[in-house]
């Protein structure tokens, strides 16, 4: 019998491509507050930490009650913008991604789990929305944890999955992902299609296309 494991995804900018929808939120917060929007490249840079951790390094010219706003600003428009267009729209699947996960669910040896800085109840929308109900064994998100890349996340789900480090994958596309599995002591598959440049994430793996991804986890594991 083989032994289970575990391969634990990020979500934006891993498993789907929303970011249209994350800028366009950063601009609403921003105007709201009748401020200068940063450089989208350079806001997007931050998509993976928690919200109360990416107003400060993206602004930290403002106070600690002007990033409160940003930060229910952004959350007013991403939640408006997602529920008026849909997850499909707003938050598609890069290319392979829902293959890979369904190729990986066809496994009895493998399991999965998400490791996201979105919020409980943005996690539970894109999955409805996309139509992932039990595909996750464990789903961390940034509600209940410290932000990337403290390993929290990666630990509470190895324990979720009842797995052990040597038995665990994270699959990312930012130096936090990456960051964090090293923390947590986990091997890393980092992809090139997301919001870091790849010479950046120092994973252990790099992938191009989700086709390569299984291979890939076959040979971490």
């Amino acid at each position: 019998m083989t032994e289970l494991r575990l391969v634990i995804f990020d979500v934006d900018g891993t498993l789907v491509d929303s970011q249209d929808m994350i800028f366009a939120a950063f601009e609403f917060a921003y105007e709201g507050q009748g401020l200068a929007v940063p450089d989208r490249a350079y806001a997007l840079s931050f998509v993976g930490m928690s919200l109360d951790l990416i107003f400060p390094q993206l602004s930290p010219e403002l106070d600690e009650a002007t990033h409160a706003k940003l930060i229910q600003g952004y959350r007013d428009a991403y939640f408006h913008i997602r529920e008026t267009r849909g997850s499909n729209a707003t938050s598609p699947f890069f290319p392979g991604a829902r293959k890979a996960l369904e190729d990986l669910r066809a496994q009895d040896w493998t399991l999965m789990a998400v490791a996201t800085g979105k919020s409980k109840r943005g996690l539970d929308k894109l999955i409805a929305g996309h139509g992932l109900e039990g595909y996750f064994i464990s789903e961390q998100t940034a509600d209940h944890h410290p932000s990337k890349p403290h390993p929290s996340m990666i630990l509470a789900a190895m324990a979720d999955a009842g797995v052990s480090a040597d038995r665990a994958v994270m699959v990312g596309d930012t130096s936090y992902d990456i960051d964090m599995a090293r923390a947590a002591g986990v091997a890393s598959i980092g992809v090139s299609w997301g919001y870091h440049k790849t010479d950046t994430l120092k994973a252990d793996r790099m992938i191009d296309d989700f086709a390569d991804l299984i291979k890939t986890v076959d040979e971490l594991i």
